[in-house]
């Protein structure tokens, strides 16, 4: 597996979060060194999480030219802005606040970092997107995908505000990155499936396939989002990308063109998928950042271990 080079210094937005706190230790196996922003601490010895309001730039870009911690007070020169940032940071779904408050928070917290990152020099920033820009998963009543597989290049037209917003942060990722010339991978990150998930929810998906269809029958866990964060920031050169994360798989215990002909007959297919790919495809984070699904869901639900050739996606 291809992974960035060890050492690098990174600002983490959101990092307290459900897929930050799974998403950091990984980066820090890495070797890399992080600060966290965020409104609430991270529950981890080696980050100092800093406390701050994204929505106001004047605290954005002093936290991202901020010290890491303490000891670093030592150092003389301190040390320069971080190497990448990485913006998880948001009002994670509708509903938790007015829909003006979610679009205000998200929308202006993810241009001020990518503002701040951009005039303080800093050359790799990822940002969270989601897989709700696809249409389905916060529209409302029943409504259907254009096409399988979902990949970047689909017409992206949500009805909800949530994924709106998001669909605002990759317009300003786009714009900044073509005007200061950095990378700025945008992350369209899907289902989070913590470790202990798998036994609490996967038995009542699977029961209920129905149930994931908003989630396009697909996930991502949060382990395998922490690998596809350290790769984002070890691949540079690529200016401004979107990438599908996801893990590798269809949640269902049946293949998935049989399965897609069946939930969605009206449906069409655009081209050949893996027997067992997921909808929501992450071809193009294996083709280009050289991601390896490491955690199955199959490895941790009772009964339902990979078979031959189950669980696996075939190489383009």
């Amino acid at each position: 597996m291809a992974a960035s080079p060890p050492g690098k210094r990174i600002v983490f937005t959101g990092g307290s979060g459900k897929a930050g706190r799974h998403v950091i230790p990984y980066l820090l196996s890495r070797g890399h060194q992080i600060l966290n922003l965020d409104l609430v601490p991270l529950a981890h010895p080696a980050v100092h999480t800093l406390k701050t309001d994204l929505t106001d730039s004047g605290q954005v870009y002093n936290a991202l030219s901020s010290l890491f911690s303490m000891s670093e007070y030592a150092l003389s020169p301190p040390p320069p802005p971080p190497d990448a940032v990485i913006h998880f940071a948001a009002y994670a779904r509708n509903m938790l606040v007015p829909d003006s408050e979610c679009f205000r928070g998200n929308v202006l917290s993810t241009y001020n970092v990518i503002e701040a990152a951009c005039r303080l020099g800093v050359r790799k920033i990822v940002i969270a997107s989601s897989e709700t820009v696809y249409g389905v998963c916060f529209a409302q009543g029943d409504a259907d995908y254009h096409a399988f597989p979902l990949e970047e290049d689909y017409d992206a037209d949500p009805m909800d505000t949530y994924a709106t917003s998001k669909l605002c942060g990759e317009r300003t990722a786009r714009s900044f990155a073509r005007r200061f010339g950095v990378d700025i991978y945008a992350l369209r990150i899907g289902n989070v499936v913590e470790p202990h998930e798998y036994a609490a929810d996967f038995p009542a998906y699977l029961a209920s396939p129905a149930t994931r269809k908003r989630n396009a029958w697909s996930y991502v866990d949060a382990r395998d989002l922490g690998q596809i964060c350290d790769l984002c920031v070890g691949k540079s050169g690529l200016g401004f990308q979107v990438f599908n994360a996801t893990n590798d798989t269809i949640t269902t215990r049946v293949p998935t063109r049989a399965f897609l002909r069946e939930a969605c007959p009206g449906v069409r297919v655009t081209r050949e998928m893996g027997e067992w790919e997921a909808p929501l495809s992450n071809r193009k984070i294996r083709e280009v950042l050289g991601f390896r699904d490491v955690h199955d869901w199959r490895k941790y639900v009772e009964g339902e271990g990979e078979g031959e050739g189950e669980g696996k996606v075939e190489e383009s």
